[in-house]
């Protein structure tokens, strides 16, 4: 049976992707061959006087790791089980330039050399693309998914638009998983116990049926508690100076506020995961694998928690302990993805294949958070007071009550890919063919339940029975051996995407002097009059709100309708060269492109029920559409195996540019008009803001990134990794800083700008601020990581393998404002994190691993948000101890 054409040549079309550097784990941490068909290992390895020859699949072809000419690091399951990886979440800083953070909705913010995505709804795209055996996946939620049972997973860095193409700006994270194998019957089960009631475990099945057939059966499940200390919040609000006085009855919504176990706290785990493949080769030269895979998410999800450090000192400091949370909407997340992969090969001859793969998912979720923790205004901010005049007061209320929920979505994605591969003596060429096609349906709804001027509620439900994107691409690229040591590269792809939204519906609306929220069920009576009151956390009604469907919002007036449909067309390209110096070593350079599309959001009333200054009184609607984003990378690397094979080294040095960046968030929509001129605390009321995605500059990001891999003695392994990159922004005029603003002055740090003023419209009520050499969100200027393991050989056959690793990354900044401040700053503090375990291989069938995770229990941010005076943001776990036991038969 034929496994595949002859090997490629050790230069050539790898330059499309792969070129991975095992450093950045330890002893098992360096991807093993994932093409053998080694026979399985129940028992321990040899020691090993030179490092193994890696296979990375990145380029499409197998091809040597240190012979391919891109940037890439792959990853074994070992080395994710080692160090604790469950999802793809947990590879941030675990290489060079490569940062993740967790984002509302059960989002993921993939960032690559700073270059990444935070619009994580079904209009979203990411900028690092997310494949599975090589297939695009594409909601930012699926990199929830647990990563079990994978031969190795690929990370390539930098633009890879010509041989992956969608949305790969940043770069593309590939999962490999594991195959069936012809030549063995075996499995194994491995057991995890460990800090906050984790248990997990992990099961592997391989069937030969026989040397044509061959099946695969792998499942994980893992539960683990909340870390955090979450309470109830029954807060009814002592403030009588402003007319606020506590009744005994909540002020904050009580529908869905109940006592839940640690078990069902935020931050905890409880997700399952199965899959099954089939192997079949159906004749000496054509060979299909199926599989179909399951994941579930049942957790709760996170929710964003005070830093109490930074708040330490200033009136927002905590009151009780650090992790303290008061919760009325406990979180519950309901999220499978059921997903079908076909890969058929047809090996022509020894030079030519054809590839077909095909992957159909459904990606179904429901989801409910807690979006304001409990975090009330402090009585120093409250400016409103009971009772209300008829006007109204638009002073600051106590209570924030908001919540997301996702009633219902499923997203459903079919994916297509031909590919033709011809490996000659001097050309070596892939081509292919790409079809995407996604329809996505959401019923998504925020509430804000308490808002001036009234103390009513407002919300808006987006119900988007139909939004579909149609990518389609054709790509080829070919490599020349065009001398006995030369290879150059050129690749190209042209790629077409269309976004269309029909039948969309967005009911309610932001205008807070309204009580249609209500829904009728519930009389505050008359502003300004006796007996006005406004809602308690035990008024409001499932009746009200999402939970009562679109027609609970009917008192709004009819809804926004979306009806709507844009495309975009680019040519991406590649040019490679690349010189072997020997046959272990080679230098390479590289210019390549590549594009997001761009896209638009909800149909909605830029003047926000309010008069416009420009243009029409209102309402004016628009789509708020922007356009695609761009980048231009130049490389040059080195790799070589040095030291008799001893030792790897990757060098790269990259140069990109960076433009029309895509940023999600509130922006400027239009200027309206007031009655009276805008109070200190509220300097922009005359200004509407609307989340949207908006196209900001140009970026000038260079880099360097290192990987070493040593093997000092046959029993030791020594591994580590160091990068720099120094991302500045170069054109952005229109960036309005309004980060913290009403406290900047008190916590010493230089004021907000004042609202513009001037006749320039682009620049129309933004805090114009200067943030030219700013530097990225989550682009540390430098990373470092070290890592060693030593097998001891003990007797009876027995091997100890103690490991240590321990990374460091500097300063960075979750915004473009990148301010430096103890109280407000809008970063995370360089740090490190040390992780470390002892293992020991009997010399039959088991294996017993005890380790601890963050084991100086450094407590870091991935994600931060302007909370009104102090910081919110999203943690990474805390020191966690644990033990694990796997059995091999």
């Amino acid at each position: 049976m034929k496994k595949h054409p002859r090997a490629v040549r050790p230069t050539g079309i790898a330059a499309a992707v792969a070129a991975v550097l095992l450093s950045c784990t330890a002893l098992p941490a360096l991807a093993q061959a994932t093409a053998q068909e080694d026979a399985p290992k129940p028992g321990k390895d040899a020691a090993h006087t030179t490092l193994d020859t890696v296979r990375v699949s990145a380029t499409r072809v197998e091809s040597d790791l240190l012979k391919t000419p891109v940037t890439v690091t792959a990853v074994t399951q070992e080395a994710l089980t080692r160090q604790g990886i469950r999802d793809v979440r947990g590879l941030s800083g675990s290489m060079p330039n490569l940062q993740i953070a967790s984002g509302p909705d059960s989002g993921v913010q993939v960032s690559i050399r700073g270059i990444g995505a935070n619009n994580f709804t079904e209009i979203g795209d990411p900028a690092v693309g997310l494949h599975v055996a090589g297939l695009y996946s594409p909601r930012p939620q699926g990199a929830l998914a647990l990563m079990f049972d994978v031969d190795q997973v690929e990370v390539l860095r930098g633009p890879q638009g010509t041989l992956f193409g969608r949305n790969s700006t940043g770069g593309s994270i590939n999962i490999i998983p594991a195959k069936p194998r012809f030549d063995s019957t075996f499995g194994s089960t491995e057991l995890e116990v460990g800090s906050y009631n984790l248990r997990q475990v992990n099961l592997i099945q391989n069937f030969a049926v026989n040397e044509r057939f061959a099946l695969r059966v792998a499942a994980t499940k893992v539960k683990r508690d909340g870390w955090i200390d979450q309470q109830q919040d029954f807060t009814d609000y002592n403030l009588p100076d402003h007319g606020f006085i506590p009744d005994g009855i909540p002020d904050v919504d009580q529908r869905r506020n109940k006592k839940v176990s640690r078990s069902d706290y935020y931050y905890n785990r409880d997700e399952w995961a199965a899959r099954i493949a089939a192997r079949f080769a159906v004749t000496e030269n054509v060979e299909w694998l199926l599989s179909y895979e399951k994941f579930q998410n049942s957790g709760a999800g996170q929710v964003a928690m005070k830093d109490c450090d930074q708040a330490a000192g200033t009136r927002f400091a905590c009151e009780g302990g650090k992790w303290d949370v008061k919760i009325n909407v406990p979180g519950r997340t309901d999220m499978s993805i059921d997903t079908v992969r076909s890969n058929l090969n047809w090996f022509l001859n020894d030079a030519n294949s054809i590839e077909y793969n095909v992957a159909f998912a459904t990606q179904k979720r429901s989801q409910i958070a807690d979006d304001d923790g409990g975090y009330h205004e402090i009585p120093s901010q409250v400016t409103a007071h009971l009772p209300v005049p008829a006007e109204g007061d638009w002073g600051v209320w106590p209570i924030r009550d908001n919540t997301s929920i996702t009633v219902d979505s499923k997203y459903k994605s079919f994916v297509h890919e031909l590919q033709f591969k011809h490996q000659g003596e001097r050309v070596n060429l892939v081509s292919g063919l790409f079809w995407m096609h996604e329809k996505n349906a959401i019923n998504y709804a925020q509430e804000l339940l308490v808002n001036a001027p009234y103390g009513f509620p407002i919300s808006q439900y987006y119900h988007q029975p139909n939004r579909q994107i149609d990518a389609k691409a054709i790509f080829s690229q070919a490599d020349w051996h065009f001398a006995p040591t030369w290879t150059a590269t050129i690749g190209a792809r042209y790629s077409r995407d269309e976004k269309t939204d029909r039948g969309g519906q967005v009911y309610g609306g932001w205008d807070a002097s309204t009580p249609a929220y209500y829904n009728g069920l519930y009389n505050p009576g008359t502003p300004g009059e006796p007996g006005f009151r406004p809602h308690n956390g035990r008024d409001l009604t499932e009746k009200m709100g999402p939970y009562g469907g679109t027609g609970a919002y009917a008192l709004w007036g009819p809804p926004a309708e979306n009806a709507h449909s844009e495309s975009w067309r680019k040519v991406t390209w590649r040019l490679g060269l690349t010189k072997d110096l020997s046959e272990d070593e080679i230098l390479f350079t590289s210019l390549s492109t590549g594009y997001k599309a761009g896209g638009f959001g909800d149909k909605d009333d830029i003047c926000g029920g309010k008069v416009c200054l420009d243009g029409p009184a209102g309402p004016q609607y628009s789509f708020f559409p922007y356009k695609p984003e761009t980048i231009t990378n130049f490389e040059i690397g080195y790799k070589g195996l040095l030291l008799d094979r001893r030792l790897s080294l990757a060098v790269t040095a990259f140069y990109s540019r960076y433009k029309d960046m895509q940023v999600t968030g509130d922006f400027y929509a239009a200027k309206v008009h007031v009655n009276e001129p805008c109070p200190d605390w509220d300097p922009t009321c005359d200004v509407v803001k609307k989340w949207q995605t908006v196209n900001v500059g140009t970026v000038n990001i260079p880099g360097v990134e290192v990987e070493v891999d040593f093997l000092p003695t046959p029993n030791t392994r020594i591994g580590g990794f160091f990068s720099y990159i120094n991302s500045k922004i170069k054109d952005y005029p229109t960036y309005s800083d309004e980060w913290n603003c009403g406290v900047r002055e008190e916590f010493g740090a230089v004021p907000c700008p004042e609202p513009y003023a001037g006749p320039d419209p682009t620049l129309a009520g933004r805090q114009v601020y200067d943030i030219t050499g700013n530097h990225l969100p989550m682009t540390p200027k430098f990373t470092a990581g070290i890592n060693a393991s030593h097998t001891f050989k003990l007797g009876n056959g027995y091997e100890l393998v103690p490991w240590v690793n321990v990374k460091w990354q500097d300063k960075m900044y979750f915004t473009l404002r990148n301010l430096d401040n103890p109280h407000i700053s809008d970063g995370q503090k360089a740090y490190a994190k040390v992780d470390a375990s002892i293992s020991l291989q009997s010399p039959s069938f088991w294996r017993a691993e005890l380790y601890v995770l963050n084991a100086t229990d450094k407590m870091t941010k991935n994600w931060a948000d302007d909370a009104g005076g102090f910081i919110r943001a999203y943690w990474n776990d805390p020191r966690t101890v644990g033990l694990r036991v796997r059995f091999d038969y």
